[in-house]
């Protein structure tokens, strides 16, 4: 088995019992060693995952359905692999429990042991108004027409380029850069590759900030379609945009969060904060 586990095979096998050794850890140094930044300041946030496919016995051998959110703090040293998390909730498929606490309990023990943190475990009912499940929008504003004006076409680039902050970045009048101003804008237009398939992945990316410098928007939506051919797990690449907004802006506050498409029944949503007050709560939209 590769260091990417059973992601990268071409033959699964569904387990149909227990099966808690199917769990598969990535060490978060993988992708971390390649932003060559603070790794300490990357190791405050969230990562939700949210599985729509969760199904178990209950003692008369009745399927039971949920929907599930798992909270793995960005401090763990890895995460799981998102195959091997699906597999693992396949074997619990015909396992049979007295109540959904036990469900929630069991998960917790074998998520918190396999990234080797404490893992937020929670099971909704598919009509539960609080579980935050329910399709919502993000914040601010929406900057995928930022380019519509301009004559220049986007180039693909094969990895990210947080140079592209800096184009034309200047006459930028009304803002001065002595105050520190508050943006909040997101992009449906975010997308890379499973660095194991070469799958693509979708999702929208929101940013709050907190900076004495001028945000372009152009620029922003540019650097977003930068990452259109990288190769990056979901969290590496929220990482990375944390780590390069922290140095192109110096902001004093910064939140970066994204909400990926789902695969597998599973939708993963990374979130980083340069202070933990900043956290948002977890959330769904549309495409998920």
């Amino acid at each position: 088995m590769s260091i990417h586990g059973i992601l990268g095979e071409q033959t699964t096998t569904y387990p149909t019992q227990y099966n808690p050794e199917m769990l598969y850890p990535i060490a978060r140094s993988v992708g971390r060693d390649a932003i060559n930044w603070q790794d300490d300041k990357l190791n405050v946030g969230v990562d939700w995952w949210h599985s729509f496919e969760m199904s178990w016995l209950n003692p008369q051998g009745i399927s039971q359905v949920a929907m599930a959110r798992f909270s793995i703090p960005a401090s763990s040293p890895f995460i799981v692999e998102s195959k091997s998390l699906k597999l693992y909730l396949n074997s619990i498929n015909f396992t049979e429990f007295n109540s959904w606490q036990e469900v929630e309990t069991l998960i917790a023990k074998d998520l918190s042991k396999c990234v080797q943190a404490d893992v937020q475990v929670e099971l909704f009912e598919l009509n539960d108004n609080d579980s935050g499940l329910l399709i919502t929008q993000p914040d601010g504003v929406c900057i995928d027409n930022a380019l519509a004006d301009s004559t220049d076409k986007v180039a693909l680039t094969v990895h990210p380029d947080a140079s592209l902050l800096g184009i034309n970045d200047s006459g930028h009048a009304g803002i001065t850069k002595n105050e520190d101003q508050s943006f909040t804008f997101y992009s449906n237009l975010l997308r890379s590759n499973c660095p194991v398939t070469n799958q693509p992945d979708w999702g929208t990316l929101a940013v709050t900030i907190t900076t004495t410098q001028m945000i372009n928007q152009a620029n922003m939506l540019r650097y977003i379609l930068s990452f259109r051919q990288h190769n990056g797990f979901h969290e590496q690449c929220v990482e990375q945009i944390f780590a390069d907004l922290s140095q192109y802006y110096q902001p004093s506050s910064l939140m970066v969060r994204a909400w990926y498409t789902r695969r597998g029944g599973i939708d993963i949503n990374p979130c980083r904060v340069s202070e933990l007050s900043l956290l948002p709560q977890p959330s769904r939209l549309i495409r998920q």
